[in-house]
């Protein structure tokens, strides 16, 4: 019994270290000795985050018939492309008419700046550097900060329809009624 147990506990660690290994090439940092990565590869992956961001542009008003190859020889002379991708509606995979291009260097996207404005297929395009996500800075998030919630005009209580709960200007809230209408 005492035999089986140390088979199972030393498999189990080679497991451990195999998947150590793997989610290490993986993200492309090396494994740390004895754990779990930890903040240092999330800093890492971060950083390799803003950089393929600051290689990439930003490509609008594709035409929905282009494909990877076509965008990829449109902006060969720029640079090196890595990578081209068109984002496509997740529930009907029509694509959404914009794209993102991946240089291999950040100079790639100073010298495809420079075709903003040029014609694709017909379609002027619009070519701008990607910018990163920042956390936190949601289109709900900034609704809310901008425009705030006070009690100004429109607001139920207080507002245009008068002081009262059920009464003031223009009747405010029906309710229920409480007599027969005829």
């Amino acid at each position: 019994m005492k035999k089986r147990l140390r088979e199972m506990e030393e498999e189990a660690a080679k497991l451990k270290d195999i998947q150590e290994q793997s989610s290490a090439e993986l993200s492309g940092v090396p494994a740390a000795a004895g754990g779990a990565a930890g903040p240092a590869a999330a800093a890492a992956a971060a950083s390799a985050t803003t950089d393929a961001d600051a290689r990439s542009i930003y490509v609008g008003s594709v035409d929905y018939s282009a494909t990877p190859e076509e965008l990829q020889a449109h902006f060969a002379d720029c640079g090196t492309v890595n990578r081209v991708t068109i984002l496509c509606n997740k529930f009907t995979g029509h694509p959404k008419g914009y794209a993102y291009i991946e240089f291999a260097d950040e100079d790639g996207v100073k010298n495809a700046t420079i075709l903003n404005d040029s014609m694709f297929k017909d379609r002027q395009i619009k070519v701008v550097p990607k910018r990163s996500n920042v956390p936190g800075m949601s289109a709900e998030a900034m609704y809310m900060r901008g425009r705030g919630r006070g009690r100004g005009r429109g607001s139920f209580r207080g507002g245009y329809r008068g002081s009262g709960y059920r009464g003031g200007y223009r009747g405010g809230y029906g309710g229920p009624q409480r007599w027969a209408p005829y």
